[in-house]
């Protein structure tokens, strides 16, 4: 399939960061698909979505601070859900944009329920991609084991074999050339000739160091996109989003609709078929 073309914008943070975002062209006078990323990702995490929806839908895929090709943070310590949310805020600001479809991956999900508290307006629906108010500690422990380890490898086939060792149990119908797929979906070649991760390693540092024995109540914040067009997907072998969480999500908020992608993990992709399917089902009911 051929690339998609799309503009490249930036914007600033009030720290006085440039953050920078990929803009694929819609039609129409639709609010835009904001695809916010999780936690090591960036815009690229979002191809499929865009080869998906595109051209119909106007869709943003913004690099968080740290990410992609956004200016790494001067101070460590601002990389939090508290800064993404007001860069998010400051893009939508900047770019003149009132209300958007929020389509989140993990953290990107966080973020997007922390926007319906500030803004809710801003919301015209929202996707939760294997996240929700409550996360497994399990997960949070696998998370912390790679994160920020900077590794770096030879040639991109070194880099798609240490990505399947990573989360191979999260995927493991791939085969090695959808691994070297997301290698270069969240890869770079750095500096010097490497293959890196496309991320600043000191994103590392806030997560490391967050208290997860009391977790902050999410609740409220899952429950502020209630009023509008809401889906969660769980991979059906998550470890961060657990069948209990998701159930007790359908119940709050009744209306809500759900996916289990099988035989997968942390997180699906959004390139599944059924994933597509009910995403397209769900951006039918926003005007």
């Amino acid at each position: 399939m051929a690339d998609l073309a799309y503009s490249e914008g930036d914007w600033a943070s009030a720290d006085g960061l440039t953050l920078r975002y990929r803009d694929y062209p819609g039609a129409g006078s639709r609010p835009p698909i904001l695809c916010i990323p999780g936690l090591t990702r960036n815009a690229r995490d979002f191809e499929p979505l865009a080869q998906a929806f595109a051209g119909e839908w106007r869709v943003i895929c913004p690099d968080l601070r740290g990410r992609g090709q956004s200016d790494y943070a001067k101070d460590p310590a601002s990389y939090t859900p508290a800064s993404y949310v007001a860069d998010i805020a400051a893009l939508l600001d900047q770019a003149g944009i009132d209300r958007v479809v929020a389509i989140g991956t993990s953290l990107g999900g966080i973020i997007a329920m922390l926007l319906a508290v500030q803004a809710p307006e801003r919301i015209a629906a929202a996707v939760l991609n294997d996240i929700g108010p409550a996360i497994e500690p399990a997960g949070i422990a696998r998370i912390r084991e790679y994160v920020g380890q900077g590794r770096s490898f030879p040639t991109w086939m070194h880099a798609a074999r240490a990505l399947r060792d990573q989360a191979g149990a999260a995927h493991s119908d791939f085969a090695i050339a959808d691994w070297l797929r997301l290698a270069k979906r969240w890869m770079v070649v750095g500096g010097g000739g490497r293959i890196v991760f496309d991320y600043d390693m000191k994103i590392a540092e806030p997560f490391q160091q967050a208290d997860t024995t009391e977790p902050a109540d999410m609740w409220p914040a899952f429950l502020a996109l209630a009023g509008r067009p809401v889906l969660a997907i769980r991979g059906e072998l998550s470890d961060i989003l657990s069948a209990s969480t998701l159930s007790r999500m359908k119940r709050e908020m009744p209306g809500m609709e759900t996916l289990v992608v099988p035989r997968t993990g942390h997180a699906p992709t959004l390139e599944e078929p059924s994933a597509q399917a009910v995403i397209a089902r769900l951006l039918a009911q926003v005007a």
